[in-house]
């Protein structure tokens, strides 16, 4: 099996994951709000290509076929807008480590996407089922602590947790998979 068929796998294995932040009250409230987004990658769709595509196989049926074609082209739009504009996600890892712009004109279905995905998150998939709890820090006076728990795609976000130290110096940041899938 090739690196790049590694990298499509169709059905991952989904890790659960905790993610502890912790450190200044302002800094852990900066990091929280900038974490916060749709929790999904923003791939760029050719609309025009998706509506040509949905009309072929019932293209014969005539011009009811087209209005079809053109409506669910018009609902993918409108779904698309509406969940680039949630910000429900309280870990969205494109807020914090973001997919070039040229990468997301390829597609999620690119083996040039999946490897910049792998090489910057260290998973290929958006987080799911994330949940964030703030906590007094008991370990320091005027410090905050977050516990965020997420489930990954095979393997944790490792790599994208390296660029967040990084950008977010003053921040500890402790991130353990779960034992048993708790």
């Amino acid at each position: 099996m090739s690196e790049t068929e590694i990298l499509a796998l169709a059905t991952p294995d989904w890790i659960a994951t905790r993610l502890t932040v912790s450190g200044p009250g302002e800094e852990v409230a900066r990091f929280r709000a900038a974490a916060r987004g749709p929790g999904l990658i923003p791939w760029l769709i050719d609309w025009d290509y998706e509506e040509t595509r949905l009309l072929a196989p019932m293209v014969q049926e005539g011009p009811a076929a087209r209005t079809l074609a053109r409506l669910l082209r018009q609902a993918g739009e409108a779904r698309a807008l509406h969940a680039r504009a949630q910000t429900g996600c309280p870990f969205d890892l494109h807020r914090l480590v973001p997919v070039p712009e040229r990468i997301l004109q390829l597609g999620e279905d690119a083996p040039t996407a999946r490897r910049w995905l792998w090489e910057h998150w260290g998973t290929t998939w958006p987080l799911r089922q994330v949940t964030l709890t703030e906590r007094a820090d008991r370990r320091r006076r005027h410090s905050a602590r977050l516990e965020i728990a997420f489930v990954s795609a095979d393997w944790t976000p490792w790599r994208a947790l390296q660029r967040i130290r990084a950008d977010w110096p003053a921040l500890e940041l402790a991130m353990q998979p779960a034992r048993d899938g708790a």
